[in-house]
């Protein structure tokens, strides 16, 4: 989708106040903005666009002991770049040009246990800056000893994170999902409200360092997003959820709704593939959330439904959360709170068919731009 993870970056960018780095590392130009029609090209489209006013790369998936089990894990690594706007033009080392951040998060199904850690740095936007840089040519972004990097065999993230590590190894087995129209994806009424967007589903996923996985080796699957955009969320917005589920028969579920504060949609969308085939994209109105049983976070008081039933054009599904606590805050870095967590999706005899991620943001009060 992904409008959500705009706004905590754009929060984070009103309180950036000092840079790195002493090299230019590419000029951002107009061939990076937002765009319809405009051709993603890859790997170059895999790396960062400084030009644009936000920027993620987030990976979800699910972990077993041993091929074939029942999962035991679930992770989240998300690296996030904002463009501040605070030193444009400004040709110092210390010029905070961009913000870097990076959320990882490991739950472990057995007893329920979520564990879940932050970096951040400021950035000039020159590369082999000290504390983080984004590569421009291909996919690699790095945050003091937090790393991801995509080469001709998938994604690797190495994050040793406080409490736990991931080093995960996600290996394509699927060509890219180009949502939308073409990777060009709208977010809202106003045309202005878009983003290039595109995933990676059906990743096959190991893990060699995992706290708590037998042996320290754990396989599964896994959900890439990358998205880059320029333009707010709709101002009625106070925040969506989303779903990304791999289905066990090869096929890919996208679905997401923007919501008010009364709980209406603002936008929705979403797409389907199937194991073969083009991807079929969700118009704005063919796409139907109806919260189900809410958890009460202790900690931020937030009720959060962590069951829906989602009606969209490839049919009729529940989500459920495989842990209820899977609540991510991280006031202490972007300012934010929200659920991310490890769900399974049913279909209407009530079978599990899938496993993936899903985010609620808002719930902790409105989301609300600096």
């Amino acid at each position: 989708m992904n409008p959500r993870r705009r706004l905590c970056l754009q929060q984070l960018a009103c309180a950036a106040t000092a840079g790195l780095a002493p090299t230019a590392w590419g000029q951002a130009d107009a061939a990076t903005n937002v765009q319809r029609g405009r051709l993603l090209e890859f790997p170059r489209d895999h790396g960062a666009h400084l030009a644009a006013r936000t920027e993620w790369w987030y990976a979800t998936g699910w972990l077993a002991a041993r091929e074939g089990g029942e999962p035991s894990h679930g992770f989240q690594v998300t690296f996030f770049r904002s463009r501040t706007g605070l030193a444009q033009g400004n040709p110092s080392r210390f010029a905070a040009k961009h913000l870097l951040f990076a959320h990882a998060a490991l739950t472990t199904l057995a007893g329920g246990k979520h564990q879940h850690d932050q970096r951040l740095a400021r950035w000039s936007g020159a590369a082999g800056a000290v504390l983080g840089d984004a590569d421009t040519a291909e996919g690699r972004v790095r945050l003091g000893d937090w790393r991801l990097q995509r080469d001709t065999t998938g994604w690797h993230a190495r994050v040793p994170a406080s409490g736990f590590s991931l080093n995960l190894d996600l290996a394509p087995t699927q060509p890219l999902l180009l949502q939308g129209d073409a990777g060009y994806s709208q977010k809202g009424p106003d045309v202005s409200q878009a983003s290039h967007y595109y995933s990676e589903p059906q990743l096959d996923a190991r893990a060699t360092l995992v706290a708590g996985a037998p042996g320290g080796l754990a396989r599964g699957r896994a959900w890439m997003d990358h998205e880059w955009s320029d333009e707010l969320l709709h101002p009625q917005a106070v925040g969506w959820d989303w779903i990304g589920m791999n289905l066990f028969d090869g096929s890919a579920l996208t679905a997401f709704v923007l919501r008010r504060a009364d709980g209406s949609a603002v936008w929705a969308g979403g797409s389907h593939r199937a194991a073969t085939g083009p991807a079929h994209s969700f118009a704005a109105d063919a796409v139907q959330w109806t919260p189900g049983r809410r958890w009460l976070s202790p900690g931020t008081g937030a009720r959060y439904p962590v069951q829906w039933q989602i009606s969209t054009p490839a049919g009729r599904y529940t989500v459920r959360a495989l842990a209820e606590a899977q609540e991510l805050d991280s006031r202490g870095s972007t300012g934010t709170v929200y659920w991310e967590g490890l769900s399974e999706l049913l279909d209407e005899a009530g079978r599990r068919v899938g496993l993936g991620y899903l985010e609620m943001t808002g719930y902790a009060g409105a989301l609300r731009l600096g």
